[in-house]
């Protein structure tokens, strides 16, 4: 299993073949993929965006955590531990000051 792979951790994680805490420092020193697409630059592009569709799940995102979450697959505990160590890893690439 890659550490890139979050479908995967949280299987490994509900099976019990990793604990909450490992998966949660596996959350913490990956790189999240973004959610945002980037601000449109022309009226085409502005024109494009609007046939995208804003509620798509993007792989290897939080997206997958929180979706697993939403069909009773996480508690409410692992949710938020989860939640935070995304949050630690997108602040520690951020840096200081950003």
């Amino acid at each position: 299993m890659s550490s890139g792979d979050v479908a995967d951790l949280l299987a490994a994680l509900r099976a019990g073949d990793l604990s909450l805490s490992e998966v949660a420092e596996i959350f913490r020193q990956r790189t999240w993929a973004s959610t945002r697409a980037p601000a449109p630059q022309s009226f085409a592009e502005l024109s494009d965006a609007t046939l995208v569709d804003p509620g798509a799940n993007v792989p290897g995102s939080f997206d997958e955590v929180t979706a697993a979450y939403d069909r009773g697959e996480l508690t409410r505990e692992q949710y938020r531990t989860l939640a935070h160590a995304v949050a630690d890893s997108i602040n520690a690439e951020a840096g200081p000051g950003d």
